[in-house]
């Protein structure tokens, strides 16, 4: 069967890809026949994960450039381009009100979520893209428009990256394409504690009436990567059930998702995505 997208010949890095996600997306560029060079800081799963994929793997924290250069190198040693960056890898903490926050905590979520995307960009640019051309998607969120309790850090944090991908789109034209994509609340280990137990009291806020799988994410950000998307750049596709527009849709009662934001957190030394 002919994929959708097809993406033979090209290469791909996609960091945080090993579970959630960056491994949807992981599995679905190389579905439509990218070759994928995965990262993750778990270097067991990202061996497993690599060899699932028939790609390669780089274990690391995007938080350390010396790990996106040789992410970068590796890539290109092994495939001999590199075509597609996904930046998924992120943070959800700090958590809870930003008069609480510690200053270094913040900082941190600065440094996975907006830092590590641009130096990425800048090692992939200056190795490869800027002569072939490319395409880069940023994974966003759903709330990096609007505020929610508990989540300032992630939500501001994401904000920025959202604004870094329309400039990279406007610097980086007419040779690579940047967009982003932001995910609504999605069925994923780190935003368990947001929509378990009581999934259906959450679904049924929503106008499509479930909550977001990691495949519903991974097909959008196929389609931006592929030619058939080819005049799009510095776009946002929000794949969110209807979360923004739920108000239209007759919910009227209290957003599920923001009570549990209230009432919970993640478990401790969750990293890896937000809640929304």
């Amino acid at each position: 069967m002919t994929p959708p997208y097809d993406l033979r010949g090209r290469a791909a890095l996609v960091t945080g890809a090993t579970r959630g996600i960056g491994h949807a997306v992981a599995r679905q560029l190389a579905a439509a026949g990218a070759r994928v060079c995965v990262t993750a800081r778990d270097a067991d799963e990202v061996r497993r994960t690599a060899a699932e994929l028939g790609g390669v793997g780089a274990a690391g924290s995007v938080a350390d450039p010396d790990h996106l250069t040789s992410a970068v190198e590796l890539a290109l040693s092994e495939f001999g381009r590199i075509d597609v960056i996904v930046n998924n890898a992120a943070t959800n903490l700090p958590y809870g009100p930003l008069m609480d926050v510690d200053p270094l905590s913040w900082r941190k979520a600065f440094t996975m979520n907006v830092e590590a995307p641009l130096r990425l960009v800048r090692c992939a640019w200056h190795a490869w893209m800027r002569e072939h051309g490319g395409a880069v998607v940023n994974v966003c969120t759903e709330g990096a428009t609007h505020v929610g309790p508990n989540v300032g850090a992630y939500g501001t944090s994401k904000a920025a990256l959202l604004h870094l991908t329309r400039q990279l789109a406007g610097e980086l034209a007419p040779k690579v394409r940047v967009n982003s994509v932001s995910p609504g609340l999605i069925r994923t280990d780190m935003a368990r504690f947001v929509w378990e137990p009581g999934e259906e009291e959450v679904a049924a806020g929503l106008p499509l009436g479930r909550i977001g799988e990691p495949e519903d994410v991974a097909r959008a950000v196929v389609w931006l990567v592929s030619d058939a998307a080819e005049w799009v750049t510095g776009a946002d596709l929000l794949v969110d059930g209807g979360t923004r527009v739920r108000a239209a849709a007759g919910a009227d009662r209290a957003y599920a998702v923001h009570e549990r934001l209230r009432a919970h957190g993640p478990v401790r030394g969750d990293r890896t995505r937000g809640p929304n």
